[in-house]
């Protein structure tokens, strides 16, 4: 039974929908879907979504592209995408993404998945399709968006100078100014209009003086 389920749903990550298509053969395929979950073949990650088992499952499931799944619209960004990305030296706990809808939280079975409201116009900007192999992929916020997102979400004063913003990249955060240097001043620009956030414009002229060397650190900022 599991060969010929995994012969019609070869990605680990499947809807309700690609699941009845599976079970097409049977009599009552709401029936066999419960005793799929049941026996562990089968995991509901939420109503309608699932992922296989430890004992019908041939690779990893993806849980970026589970986060995209879950609630949308959505792409990753925040914290899991900072770290994604080595900006950050910690890991986080949970997947974060941002998403036009209310924000919200999931805690599942394979995971905890953190969505934040941003506006539409900003939404629009600063995402990538990630290729994993296999025709799969997830979206991603680019360094630059992940980035101008967490900084939108902090509403900690001090953020509109460029030396509290550094502060800040650099205490709170921990991300290093080596990896502001290789960002794309323009993007940040962009982003920022977007956002209309001084903030976010700040972290631009941030990178454009750490391209011309002006931009040393704490005691430089």
């Amino acid at each position: 039974m599991i060969e010929r389920i995994r012969k019609n749903i070869p990605q680990e990550e499947f809807d309700y929908q690609t699941l009845l298509v599976a079970l097409g053969d049977y009599a009552r395929p709401r029936d066999k879907i419960s005793d799929l979950l049941n026996k562990g073949i089968i995991i509901r990650v939420k109503k309608g979504l699932y992922v296989f088992g430890d004992g019908a499952r041939q690779a990893s499931y993806s849980i970026e592209i589970l986060a995209n799944l879950i609630y949308g619209p959505s792409y990753i960004s925040l914290d899991y995408a900072l770290q994604h990305y080595g900006l950050i030296p910690e890991r986080v706990e949970g997947v974060t993404s941002v998403t036009t809808g209310r924000s919200r939280k999931f805690l599942t079975p394979v995971g905890l998945f953190i969505y934040r409201m941003i506006p539409l116009r900003a939404f629009q900007i600063g995402m990538d399709r990630i290729e994993i192999g296999d025709g799969r992929a997830f979206l991603m916020a680019t360094p630059e968006k992940t980035l101008a997102d967490k900084i939108y979400e902090d509403r900690g004063t001090g953020l509109h100078t460029q030396k509290g913003l550094v502060d800040y990249l650099e205490r709170n955060l921990r991300v290093g100014l080596a990896a502001l240097h290789e960002m794309n001043p323009d993007e940040l620009d962009a982003i920022a209009l977007r956002y209309r956030s001084q903030k976010i414009r700040a972290l631009g002229r941030i990178c454009r003086r750490l391209r011309r060397g002006t931009v040393k650190g704490k005691a430089h900022a």
